[in-house]
């Protein structure tokens, strides 16, 4: 096995990035097109951390701060690559970039009926937060 080169996205890698989501993401956000990727990584930088193998995208996850709460998006890793340590490195540099920060507590977007998902993040320390729902409003843009 090669090694795993962990890593922030730049501009040049959102199209992969949008096609990788595709194939490795549980379901589709209304947020996955070229603008709205291209506005987080132009925001901020770092945000949106990739795992690389043999030079080919095989994990993502945004790991976003606002100044005062780290919330976690988007982490994917390709079937052919899951189980091998990558969702783990991807949340490692996200954890440590949120403490660099200055960032207190992590909080993950995970859909209700992916229960793989369930059983990593609870892996990686991660709890349910049973007093919490999240509300939506779609903007119109």
């Amino acid at each position: 096995m090669t090694e795993l080169r962990v890593r922030a996205a730049t501009p040049e890698d959102l199209d992969t990035v949008l096609a990788f989501w595709k194939e490795a993401a549980e379901g589709t956000s209304i947020s996955d097109d070229r603008d709205g990727v291209e506005r987080l990584v132009a925001r901020d930088p770092e945000a949106l951390i990739l795992a690389e193998r043999d030079g080919r995208l095989a994990g993502t996850v945004i790991a976003g701060f606002d100044g005062w709460r780290c919330h976690l998006y988007r982490l994917a890793v390709h079937p052919d690559h899951r189980r091998q340590g990558i969702g783990t490195a991807l949340l490692t540099a996200a954890e440590e970039r949120f403490e660099r920060l200055g960032g207190r507590r992590a909080d993950a977007m995970v859909l209700e009926r992916n229960e793989t998902a369930h059983h990593a993040w609870g892996a990686a320390g991660y709890a349910r937060e049973e007093r919490w729902r999240r509300w939506v409003k779609p903007l119109a843009g």
